[in-house]
């Protein structure tokens, strides 16, 4: 079987713009941290959320919690044609005022205390996804299309409280992601027409990754977290086809087993909370994501040893720094607020419109009203802003496209918390 270079600029679809973290991370385990931009996660107990972030905080707990989360993505990421090598092609005809669709995170955790030693927490949250979407005519067809990846990791954990000061954890995680690439042939030299399908790939796989945490109580009103998660391994094993002809290679919209392996990167973070008085927390993250795990984007067809295309990408590891506050403002409610730097990891030179990826800021606010002794409820929202990027793509035909590409977006997240 023979896979076209439009497979390259397909399988790229994995790293879009749409998860707005750090190339195709999602941040968005939790609603109680969205508030302060996911200040401090590492080191604040909130709530059972604590699973995703560091289990060793799941030691502080007392009581059974049941978290349950939901955040709204709501993207505005817009492109602008700034070059088109076709002839036929207008540059304004790559104009796009809208490739990421509205998605939804959900997320669910339980942490349970054996004793005053011990304690077991289970989690359902994703750390990576995204949606991109254009037209099926749209003239640069091969680079970009339909793609949707989504990734559910279920965790679970456990924690022991060595002293009252000191506390680990560690959590076994199982992956399970599932994706769908489409691309179109685009305008051509050859006379296809632009809705021909280039590029059809569905597949998914599971794989398997750890995390451990630890924390340190300085005293009454401070706290230390860290928390490492592991690489894990995916390979998207499913079926592959396009409408090409078979005269140019093309397979005619037969279907033939195709792959497509990226590693999920590592992820560290430390983080600090300081109780500065009765009613006022500090709270600071420093996030590393090992983005240098993925330096190249290869395929694979069964009976070859060797991927039928290998393409650099030079993804360099990223940075995310957070601080954030909260106030309690009488019995029931508690103010939050934070701000956040998040850096992208992609190499400037291998810009694609399937990862417009950008450096951001995060601009956050939350509030936490209890409901009952048993019940609290948490709302956040924030505000993204990415820089404007410019950039030259070729595609599978050498013809070359250009953009400037311009990514924000708003999120809005719920969360109700219940200790039994």
């Amino acid at each position: 079987m023979k896979f076209t270079k439009t497979l390259i600029a397909a399988s790229l679809a994995v790293m879009s713009a749409d998860t707005f973290a750090a190339a195709f991370q999602l941040a968005e385990q939790n609603a109680s941290g969205l508030g302060r931009a996911y200040a401090g996660e590492a080191a604040v107990a909130d709530d059972a959320s604590v699973v995703a972030r560091n289990p060793a905080l799941m030691s502080v707990f007392k009581e059974q919690q049941l978290s349950i989360a939901g955040i709204a993505v709501i993207p505005d990421v817009s492109l602008r044609g700034t070059e088109a090598s076709n002839q036929s092609v207008n540059p304004g005809q790559l104009n796009d005022s809208s490739i990421a669709p509205a998605a939804f995170v959900p997320a669910g955790y339980f942490v349970m205390p054996i004793d005053d030693k011990f304690a077991v927490g289970f989690g359902a949250f994703s750390n990576f996804g995204l949606s991109t979407e254009f037209e099926a005519d749209y003239p640069a067809g091969q680079l970009a299309g339909e793609t949707e990846i989504v990734t559910v990791n279920m965790n679970v954990s456990g924690s022991y409280k060595i002293n009252e000061q000191f506390s680990v954890g560690l959590g076994l995680n199982y992956v399970y992601a599932d994706a769908k690439i489409i691309r179109n042939f685009g305008a051509n030299p050859l006379g296809l027409p632009a809705q021909t399908q280039a590029v059809h790939l569905e597949g998914d796989d599971t794989g398997f990754g750890w995390n451990l945490g630890a924390s340190y109580q300085i005293d009454e009103n401070s706290r230390f977290g860290f928390n490492y998660r592991s690489e894990t391994d995916i390979t998207f094993d499913g079926e592959f086809s396009n409408q090409l002809p078979a005269q140019i290679g093309g397979l005619a919209g037969v279907s033939v087993p195709g792959s497509v392996e990226i590693t999920l990167p590592a992820i560290a973070e430390f983080s600090g909370t300081h109780q500065l008085d009765e009613k006022t927390g500090l709270h600071y993250s420093v996030l590393w994501t090992g983005w240098d795990s993925f330096q190249k984007l290869e395929a694979y067809v069964p009976g070859k040893d060797t991927p039928v295309f290998s393409k650099d990408e030079h993804f360099s590891n990223s940075m995310r720094y957070s601080i954030g506050g909260d106030y309690q403002f009488n019995d029931a409610v508690l103010l939050r607020a934070g701000i956040a730097y998040d850096e992208s990891p992609a190499d400037q030179k291998h810009l694609s419109i399937s990862i417009p990826d950008t450096d951001r800021f995060w601009y956050s606010f939350g509030v936490n009203y209890t409901m009952s002794e048993q019940a609290n409820l948490d709302i956040g929202m924030s505000i993204l802003r990415g820089k404007t990027q410019n950039f030259t793509e070729s595609d599978g035909l050498g013809q070359q496209w250009g953009f400037e590409s311009k990514g924000h977006a708003y999120l809005f997240g719920a969360q109700y918390n219940y200790t039994f």
